[in-house]
């Protein structure tokens, strides 16, 4: 059996979605499965170290998932030939020393987006890795969600006929610490501009890679942001003023005629299917898409709706959608475009997500958030 060994620097992932989704359920998950196999005589292993500033919760973290090897010294995980990949998920404005020391020790390069808070620096950190000659890639594990995979496969089938619009909504309630029981379920660095927090610059980021992936090319955007909780309290209890976005609002047209709308708030209650949900409508057939479920509703299946409301609705719009089954076991979505990575170091085989790609992400949001300003629709 032909081996490829991968050391993997693992920074900044004491945080909650370095730790679940980039530790626990990708880089562990594959270690454990064994790697990544290439053929019946070959395949690519891992071998993760994390590296961070907190010793304690380094080696508590290594010890709960198997891990070997942590250190607080990054640049002596940077010289050792063995690593051969770093992967960032350190707060947004921490990425570009992080990437520039990795980009120079000649490691390949994997990191969390937003890659920057403005698109200039975002295409700096992408020129920086392209001119050093190391391969380099963004997450965009949205792309790889149940949900989002059924819906392309209804598009490349024709279920929708032509797509008119496409209306999405994300988001739940974040306690702010203050009069609630319950802690707030993300760090106050989020709602701090200064420290380059605000949903905008976070979830238009994602949006522009599903959008441009799975219904065309986005060619203007009109957005309207809102910080509605002015006030929250830090992780020591201390009361500190938003500044930062928590609500982004924002309506796209694309090349191609469609029109998007997206939603997305840490300031809502959620009644509807999953955090995030999507609903697609075109000329033949809609569909609702949550992150692994996916409902379908053909014109032959729509029903015929007569505006009175002086009577009880008699119709379920419940009903008449049917669930899109699949036999396919879809495996975590960070998880695939890791292994994705992985065969694009070993292989060279094809990966456009790259960090130019994600500062594709970047110039959305900036854009967006100059479009609030100035209360105007924006080319891109």
């Amino acid at each position: 059996m032909k081996e490829h060994k991968l050391g993997i620097i693992m920074n900044g992932v004491t945080g909650r979605m370095g730790t679940n989704q980039h530790l626990i359920r990708s880089i562990c998950a594959i270690r454990d499965q064994g790697g990544v196999q290439i053929s019946p005589d070959e395949k690519i292993t891992v071998d993760p170290i994390l590296t961070g500033r907190n010793e304690d919760k380094l080696m508590a973290l290594a010890e709960n998932n198997g891990v070997s090897r942590w250190t607080t010294n990054l640049d002596e995980a940077l010289a050792d030939p063995g690593n051969q990949i770093f992967f960032d998920a350190s707060s947004t404005l921490h990425r570009t020393r992080f990437v520039e020391r990795a980009a120079k020790a000649e490691k390949a390069v994997y990191c969390e987006k937003p890659t920057a808070v403005t698109k200039g620096e975002a295409l700096r950190l992408a020129q920086i890795c392209e001119d050093a000659g190391v391969k380099n890639g963004v997450v965009q594990d949205k792309l790889w969600l149940p949900g989002i995979r059924k819906l392309k496969k209804l598009i490349k089938d024709g279920f929708f006929g032509e797509i008119f619009s496409v209306r999405g909504e994300f988001g739940y309630w974040v306690f702010t610490g203050a009069d609630e029981d319950q802690p707030a379920q993300r760090p106050s660095w989020n709602y701090r501009k200064e420290d380059g927090g605000g949903i905008m610059i976070d979830m238009l980021c994602h949006w522009r890679y599903l959008v441009d992936n799975v219904f065309g090319s986005i060619k203007s955007i009109s957005c309207r942001g809102a910080t509605h909780v002015a006030e929250r309290m830090d992780e020591q209890g201390i009361p500190y003023k938003c500044t930062a976005d928590d609500s982004c609002y924002a309506t796209m047209e694309l090349e191609n005629g469609i029109l998007c709308q997206f939603n997305s708030s840490w300031t809502v209650r959620v009644r509807r299917d999953d955090l995030f949900v999507m609903q697609v409508d075109g000329s033949k057939g809609s569909a609702v898409v949550g992150l692994r479920e996916c409902r379908t509703q053909s014109i032959s299946d729509t029903p015929r709706p007569v505006w009175n409301p002086d009577v009880v609705q008699p119709i379920d719009f419940y009903e008449g959608w049917k669930t899109v089954d699949s036999e396919q076991d879809y495996d975590n979505a960070f998880k695939v475009q890791w292994e994705l990575f992985l065969r694009h170091v070993v292989l060279d085989e094809p990966f456009p997500y790259d960090l130019r790609s994600g500062a594709l992400g970047v110039e959305l949001a900036e854009i967006g958030l100059q479009s609030w300003a100035g209360r105007k629709w924006i080319d891109l």
